[in-house]
C-alpha cells in the first residue's frame, strides 16, 4: 500500500503555525510547499521536487528550523513516492532533527507519521511501522490534536489488519470514524471507506463491505487519486474471491492493474529522478563548499601554526634553561629530602617514646591507685571501727578529720583513674532506672558537712513535671553534680547553692533536663573562665586555701560531653558563678518497667555464713573481720592462695573472700586451682585494682563477683548473700 497521509494537512497546520507572520518571505517558501504537496498528490513529481528543493534554499536562508523541517519532509515525500525508501528516510530523519531544535511536537507527530508509512507500507516491516505511530499519538495526545489521531489512527488500523490482529484494528477504524470530520479530505475518506470494507468484508457483513467498497473507489475516480484507486480496486477484488464472485473479481484485478501501469510507468518518474539527482548535485555542493572552508581555516591554521612552532622553539630553549635550574634544584631537594627522613625517623622515635610513655603513665596511675587504696581500705575501716566501737568519739573533731581526710583522698584517688579512663575511652554510659529528685536530694545530703563547715544552705528545685522514672546513667550523672556542687559549696561562705532540673522539652520518648547549680560565691573573673575545665588547674585564690587537685571540672566537662551534650558557665567576681547542661533521658515506660522489673530484690537474712577471707595484709584482714564479725559471719583467714585451697580442703566454707595481689600465688592463679578440684563455692575478689582492669581476668579465673577497696559493707553483704542463695538454688 502506498498512500500518504500527511502532506496536505501538515501544510494546512503549517499555516496555522505561521499564519500570524506577516513576513512575505516565510509565506513564499510555505506557498511554495503548499504547491510542491499538491503535485505531489497528482504524481507530479518532477515539479514537486523542484518547489520543495526551492523552499529548502530559502528556509535555509531564513535560518528557520520550522521551514527547514517542512522542506525536508515534502523532499522525502516525493523520494517515498518514486520508491527511494532509504533516501526518503535519510530526509524524514532530517526533518525530525530540525523540528526538535524548533522545539516543535506538532511537526514531529506528522513526521514520525511519514516514517512509519514508510516502514509499513514501502518496507513491510508491520512492527517497526507501528512504533513510529505510536510516537506519532504519544505527541498526539499530550497535544490533545485529534485530527492527527485520526490519520495515525487510520495508518495504525491497516497495519493490524495485516497482522490479522482485527481486534486492535476495528478498535483503531472505530476511533477514527467516530472523529473523521477533524480530518474530511479526499484522501482520508476515500481511506476511511477502504477500511470500513475490510472491516465488514471481516464480519460477513458483505453488502455493507460492498457499499463502503464502492464508496472509495468512487471518491479516488473523482479526485484523480490514482494510488488510492489502485488499493481501492485491489482490496475489493480480494473481497470478491473470498464470497466466491469471481468474474468480478478477475475484472476488478484488471483495473487495479491499469491503474498500478498507469501510475508507476508515467514518464514522470524519470523526471523525477533526473531533478532528485540535481537535488543529491546541490547538497554535494553545500558539502563541497564546507569543505572548502574548512581547507581555507586549514590554510590559516598553518600559518598560524608556523608561528606557534616558532615559538614553541623558544619556549623549549627557556624550558632547557629551566630544566638546568630544577637539576640544580633537585639536588638541593635531595639533600632537605635525606635532613627530612632523619628527622621523621627522629620524631617516630619520639612518637614510639610517647606512646610508651602514654602506657606507663596508665601503669603508674593504675598501680598507684592500687597502692594508696589499699591503706586507705585500712584508715576507712578502722575510723568506722572507732566510731562503732567507742560512742563517744562519734563527735570527735579529730576522728572527723580523719575520716574526711580519708575520704578526700579516696575521691582524690578516684577523679585521677576516672579522667584517665575518659581519656582512653574506657566509660560506657550505663542505662538503668532512675529517679531525678532522688539523685539530686542524695548529691545534697552527701555534702551536707561542707554545707555546715562553711555556713550555706542548699536549696534543690524540682520540676513537678520531669517524670518519676527515667533510663540513664545515674552514677555519671552524680558524679557531675557532686563535683559541680561540692566546688560551688567550697567557695560560698555564709550563702547559698540552689541545684535546679527542668523539663527543657521532649521529643519521642527522650526528655531533655536541663540541669542548674547556681552559688552566692566569690565567683571567677572573666580572664580566668576558659582555664577552669582544664585538668589540675586552680584558680589564684586571694583569700582562703581551698582544697582540691584540679580535677573535678575537667571530670564534668568530659561526662557531659559522654552525654552528647555541653556545658556553660556564667559568673561575675564577688557575685557568684552559674552552670547549666541539658542531657536527654528515656522516659519509654516500657523500658523503664523492662528494667525495674530486672532489679534483684533484697533476699538478705538473718542466715549465719561461714567466710574464708585470703588476705595478705594485716591491718586489711583485722578491717574485714570487723565487717564479717559485725554481721555474725564466722571468718577464717589465711595469708596466701596455697594456704586457702588446704582450708578448703579440711572444711566448707559458703564464701571465699579472695584478695588479687598475693605472694606466692595471686588471686586468678588460686582460684583457678580451686575450680580445677571441681568446687563451686561462690568467690569473690576484693581488689585495690580498677574494676574494668581486672573484670574480664576475674571472671574468666571462675570469681563471681568483683568488690574495689574500700567498699561499702552493706554491698560486701548483698554480694555475699546473692551468691550464697544462688548457688544453692
Amino acid at each position: 500500500m502506498s498512500q500518504k497521509f500527511g502532506y496536505l494537512l501538515l501544510i494546512l497546520l503549517s499555516f496555522s503555525v505561521f499564519s500570524q507572520e506577516k513576513k512575505v518571505t516565510r509565506d513564499e517558501v510555505l506557498n511554495l510547499l503548499t504547491t510542491s504537496d499538491s503535485l505531489m498528490f497528482k504524481a507530479k513529481y518532477k515539479q514537486s521536487l523542484l518547489l520543495s528543493n526551492e523552499a529548502l534554499k530559502k528556509a535555509i536562508q531564513l535560518k528557520n528550523d520550522n521551514l527547514i523541517a517542512l522542506s525536508y519532509n515534502s523532499i522525502a515525500g516525493n523520494y517515498e513516492e518514486i520508491l527511494e525508501e532509504d533516501k526518503a528516510l535519510d530526509f524524514y530523519k532530517k526533518a525530525v532533527f530540525y523540528s526538535e531544535k524548533a522545539r516543535n511536537d506538532t511537526l514531529k507527530i506528522w513526521f514520525y507519521n511519514n516514517i512509519g508509512n514508510i516502514y509499513l507500507y514501502r518496507k513491510n516491516n508491520i512492527d517497526v511501522g507501528i512504533e513510529y505511530y505510536d510516537k506519532s499519538l504519544e505527541f498526539s495526545n499530550r497535544l490533545k490534536d485529534t485530527a492527527s489521531s485520526v490519520l495515525t489512527k487510520i495508518n495504525l488500523s491497516w497495519a493490524y489488519f495485516q497482522k490479522k490482529n482485527y481486534t486492535k484494528a476495528i478498535q483503531n477504524l472505530d476511533f477514527a470514524e467516530k472523529h473523521i470530520d477533524f480530518m474530511r479530505f479526499p484522501d482520508t475518506e476515500t481511506y476511511l471507506n477502504l477500511l470500513l470494507g475490510m472491516k465488514f468484508s471481516h464480519l460477513k457483513e458483505n453488502d455493507k463491505a460492498k457499499l463502503y467498497y464502492q464508496k472509495a473507489i468512487e471518491i479516488s475516480i473523482e479526485n484523480q487519486l490514482d494510488s488510492y484507486l489502485s488499493d481501492s480496486y485491489e482490496q475489493y477484488a480480494n473481497h470478491l474471491f473470498e464470497i466466491g464472485d469471481y468474474k468480478n473479481a478477475y475484472l476488478t484485478l484488471d483495473k487495479h492493474e491499469d491503474v498500478k501501469d498507469r501510475v508507476f510507468r508515467s514518464e514522470n518518474i524519470k523526471n523525477a529522478e533526473l531533478v532528485a539527482l540535481k537535488i543529491e548535485l546541490d547538497e554535494s555542493k553545500k558539502e563541497i563548499q564546507e569543505i572548502k572552508k574548512e581547507r581555507s581555516l586549514q590554510s590559516d591554521n598553518l600559518k598560524k601554526t608556523k608561528i606557534i612552532v616558532t615559538l614553541i622553539l623558544v619556549f623549549l630553549m627557556l624550558m632547557m634553561f629551566l630544566l638546568y635550574i630544577l637539576y640544580r634544584n633537585n639536588i638541593f631537594r635531595r639533600k632537605i629530602n635525606d635532613f627530612l627522613e632523619s628527622k621523621n625517623e627522629e620524631l617516630n622515635v619520639a612518637k614510639e617514646k610517647a606512646e610508651e610513655a602514654s602506657k606507663l603513665k596508665t601503669q603508674f596511675i593504675s598501680t598507684i591507685s592500687h597502692e594508696l587504696r589499699t591503706p586507705l581500705y585500712g584508715v576507712v575501716g578502722i575510723t568506722n571501727m572507732l566510731s562503732d566501737e567507742h560512742k563517744k568519739l562519734a563527735n570527735s573533731p579529730h576522728l572527723n578529720s580523719l575520716k574526711f581526710s580519708a575520704r578526700y583522698l579516696l575521691s582524690l584517688v578516684n577523679d585521677l583513674l576516672q579522667i584517665n579512663k575518659i581519656e582512653e575511652n574506657k566509660v560506657v554510659l550505663e542505662h538503668v532506672t532512675m529517679n531525678v529528685a532522688d539523685e539530686i536530694n542524695m548529691v545534697s545530703n552527701s555534702l551536707s558537712f561542707i554545707a555546715t563547715r562553711n555556713n550555706n544552705m542548699v536549696i534543690t528545685e524540682i520540676d513537678p513535671t520531669i517524670p518519676e522514672f527515667l533510663v540513664g546513667d545515674k552514677i555519671r550523672l552524680s558524679q557531675i553534680l557532686m563535683n559541680l556542687v561540692s566546688n560551688a559549696l567550697k567557695f560560698t561562705q555564709n550563702g547559698e547553692v540552689k541545684i535546679k532540673a527542668s523539663l527543657d522539652r521532649s521529643e519521642n520518648s527522650l526528655c531533655y533536663i536541663k540541669f542548674e547549680v547556681i552559688d552566692t560565691g566569690m565567683g571567677i573573673a572573666e580572664k580566668d573562665l576558659g582555664k577552669i575545665f582544664d585538668k589540675f588547674v586552680q584558680i589564684d585564690r586571694k583569700e582562703d586555701d581551698y582544697q582540691g587537685a584540679g580535677l573535678g571540672l575537667s571530670i564534668v566537662k568530659k561526662l557531659v560531653k559522654l552525654f552528647g551534650s555541653e556545658i556553660f558557665v556564667k559568673s561575675e567576681e564577688g557575685k557568684g558563678t552559674a552552670f547549666d547542661f541539658t542531657i536527654a533521658f528515656d522516659s519509654d515506660r516500657s523500658k523503664v518497667n523492662e528494667i525495674i522489673n530486672n532489679i534483684p530484690v533484697d533476699l538478705s537474712n538473718a542466715q549465719i555464713y561461714k567466710v574464708l577471707v585470703v588476705e595478705d595484709n594485716k591491718i586489711n584482714q583485722m578491717v574485714t573481720r570487723k565487717f564479717m564479725e559485725k554481721s555474725n559471719f564466722k571468718t577464717l583467714i589465711v595469708d596466701d592462695g596455697y594456704a586457702a585451697i588446704e582450708a578448703l580442703s579440711k572444711e566448707p566454707f559458703d564464701v571465699v573472700l579472695m584478695d588479687i595481689n598475693m605472694p606466692l600465688i595471686n588471686g586468678f592463679e588460686t582460684t583457678k586451682l580451686i575450680r580445677k578440684k571441681g568446687l563451686t563455692i561462690p568467690i569473690i575478689a576484693l581488689t585495690a585494682f580498677a574494676k574494668d582492669e581486672i573484670s574480664e581476668e576475674a571472671y574468666e579465673a571462675g570469681m563471681n563477683d568483683v568488690l574495689i577497696k574500700p567498699f561499702e559493707p552493706t554491698k560486701l553483704i548483698y554480694s555475699i548473700e546473692m551468691l550464697v542463695k544462688r548457688k544453692d538454688d
